[in-house]
């Protein structure tokens, strides 16, 4: 799988990518039951471990820890916050995520902090790796899910917790995010109903005249376009100037399910419209030959 996936790629930087090996990761993991347990696949990646910004696929995580913090009873549920979560997930909504991670973290937006109360404030806004680090999972050792997500970028206390360089943004590797959403789709994290939840929020109708009502459908331009007829679709997208990803759970009429994360970086990667759909229909082919 390994090889076939680094001959895809030789294959679509002769296409006018140059700088292609470098600039993207790939995790893709096949299953040979219909409903599987949890690290029950079997993978191949391509620099899965390499940290890249993740853009809006760390909502995935926000969701994910909302459920774990109700199911701790540490957050009161409200019909405001799950409105916020779905449209988080659903229609990828900065502004749910800023109301989110508030919630989850206990600290607002605003301007710059000194002394105590920008020190308490910073340990606020790490529970979440905190959290993520109580899991022990190996895969999640050096991420960093601790910034909300913007339309323009932060400002005051926000901007400065990204510290000098941005050295403190958001970074995910396509390891981590396919252990996280391969959690969710198998009932391996939080309680079952909670998971449940979650995909339901993560499901996409592959309709071309739905999606041809919602311009930013997180399907066209992401993996969800390369998917054959009759195939389904739990996924996050996460796109901005600088990259273009997406993590997907795919099953198919006649196949079992099949984990595709994939983040590409740099202006011209995120501007691309055609890589992921072309890279997830080949990588599909190859899954059914497999199967």
């Amino acid at each position: 799988m390994k090889g076939q996936l680094q001959e895809l790629l030789d294959q679509f930087a002769k296409k006018g990518r140059p700088g292609l090996h470098k600039n993207i990761a790939i995790t893709w993991i096949r299953y040979k039951d219909p409903n599987p347990e949890p690290c029950s696949g079997v993978g191949a990646g391509w620099s899965e471990q390499k940290l890249f910004y993740p853009a809006s696929v760390v909502k995935l995580f926000y969701a994910v820890a909302t459920e774990a913090w109700l199911q701790k009873d540490l957050l009161i549920n409200s019909s405001e916050l799950q409105r916020a979560v779905k449209d988080m997930i659903a229609n990828s909504s900065n502004d749910a995520t800023s109301l989110v991670l508030d919630i989850l973290s206990g600290t607002t937006s605003g301007p710059s902090l000194t002394g105590d109360r920008w020190q308490a404030w910073q340990k606020q806004r790490l529970l979440i790796n905190q959290w993520l680090k109580s899991l022990n999972w190996p895969e999640l050792e050096k991420v960093n899910c601790c910034q909300k997500t913007w339309e323009d970028g932060p400002y005051g206390r926000e901007q400065d917790f990204y510290k000098d360089g941005y050295t403190n943004r958001n970074s995910l590797s396509t390891l981590a995010t396919a252990r996280m959403l391969e959690a969710v789709m198998t009932n391996g994290i939080i309680s079952p109903p909670a998971c449940k939840r979650l995909r339901t929020l993560l499901s996409r109708s592959l309709d071309i005249r739905q999606r041809k009502e919602d311009p930013e459908n997180q399907i066209d331009g992401f993996i969800g376009e390369g998917l054959p007829k009759g195939a389904r679709l739990w996924s996050k997208a996460g796109w901005m100037t600088q990259v273009r990803n997406d993590a997907a759970w795919c099953s198919f009429p006649n196949g079992n399910p099949m984990l595709l994360i994939i983040f590409n970086q740099g202006r011209q990667g995120a501007n691309d419209q055609y890589l992921l759909p072309e890279l997830a229909r080949e990588i599909t082919l190859l899954n059914e030959e497999m199967n």
